[in-house]
């Protein structure tokens, strides 16, 4: 998902090279990754310091740095690209996160905030939908203090920057059974159930159970629903 979002970023962005990408909230690194296709230098910081060690593993050629939205380690004007996957969501203050990222962007630079929802749709049928329901039922995601957000969200909340575009998306990739099964498995309602004394197994055992029937023996197309929106700083 993040490559192919990373691509339109790029289209819009008329496929410009930038020097320093800069990603907020990197997590595991999967969305730090796809900035090495588009920057001479990629960095990504997270609070948390372990999910720096992961993404390190995920994407060697790229920087890591234990680090949090309200305090961004760089000089002022020196980011060319920030983006920011999900991870505004659950910024403590949101709005010193966006000083920051408008101190840190170099003239001429952007903001990319973008996020999407699981692969809860066929493209040709409600059948997946209807299973979902019945995995989050049994599995419900725990309690989040995230904060929904959207392009015309951003245009209220991001009173420093202009959202210069933004777009709602529905992207569509084959999924075959045994690869569905594990995505599922990497659902924050799975890790919640484990993290509470479910055996994983047992959840591996109940999805491939039910899902089996509704996937069958062929790839389907999954539907992955989001938005992506490019911001630029208002400079005084």
């Amino acid at each position: 998902m993040h490559p192919r979002v990373m691509e339109w970023l790029r289209e819009w962005r008329r496929n410009a090279t930038v020097s320093l990408a800069v990603d907020i909230g990197c997590g595991s690194g999967l969305s730090t990754r796809p900035l090495m296709a588009m920057a001479r230098q990629a960095v990504g910081f997270d609070p948390v310091e372990a999910m720096v060690r992961v993404a390190q593993r995920t994407a060697p050629s790229a920087r890591f740095i234990t680090a949090r939205g309200e305090a961004m380690p760089f000089a002022a004007a020196s980011v060319d690209l920030l983006t920011a996957a999900g991870s505004l969501n659950y910024a403590s203050d949101l709005d010193a996160t966006l000083r920051e990222a408008a101190r840190v962007l170099a003239p001429g630079g952007v903001l990319a905030v973008y996020d999407f929802s699981p692969g809860r749709s066929f493209a040709d049928s409600d059948a997946l939908d209807r299973w979902f329901e019945a995995f989050l039922a049994r599995y419900p995601f725990p309690a989040s203090q995230a904060r929904p957000l959207s392009p015309a969200i951003l245009r209220d909340v991001a009173t420093g920057f202009t959202v210069e575009r933004g777009e709602p998306f529905e992207l569509t990739l084959p999924h075959a059974l045994d690869f569905h099964i594990a995505y599922m498995l990497t659902e924050t309602s799975v890790r919640d159930a484990v993290r509470r004394g479910t055996p994983l197994e047992d959840v591996r055992a109940w999805v491939t159970e039910t899902l089996t029937p509704v996937f069958g023996s062929t790839t389907r197309d999954v539907v992955f629903r989001g938005y992506l929106a490019t911001l630029i700083p208002r400079r005084r």
